[in-house]
């Protein structure tokens, strides 16, 4: 039996990042599980993830504001609320307050283990 690894979700968090910070803490065949730690970040003006997979994700603390393309205003999401995302449903972030921690769970035969640019 393997060792067990116990993970906490609010250790080592770099609230002072510029930029998202993405730690992977499983991976495996059509699996990858996140922690994302929001400072403030966006989606840039007119982009939207289109992902060939499915993606759950929670809000564990801040919150934000995701937009899909099929509908009219953004989604709030606050600590403790979770959404999941189809295959191919285009959507973005709209804000996110400073910090904000999300769990994002990426499932299907498309996820790759380390997330692409």
């Amino acid at each position: 039996m393997a060792a067990l690894h116990l993970t906490n979700l609010y250790a080592d968090l770099d609230l002072g990042a510029s930029e998202e910070v993405v730690t992977i803490l499983h991976a495996a065949p059509g699996l990858r599980v996140e922690r994302i730690v929001s400072t403030g970040q966006a989606s840039p003006p007119g982009f939207h993830y289109d992902q060939p997979h499915a993606e759950w994700v929670a809000v564990l603390a801040g919150s934000a504001a995701l937009r899909f393309a099929d509908e009219a205003a953004p989604r709030t999401l606050s600590a403790g609320d979770s959404v999941l995302i189809e295959p191919h449903r285009r959507h973005r972030v709209e804000r996110t307050d400073s910090p904000t921690i999300w769990l994002a769970i990426h499932f299907g035969p498309e996820v790759e283990a380390e997330p692409q640019p």
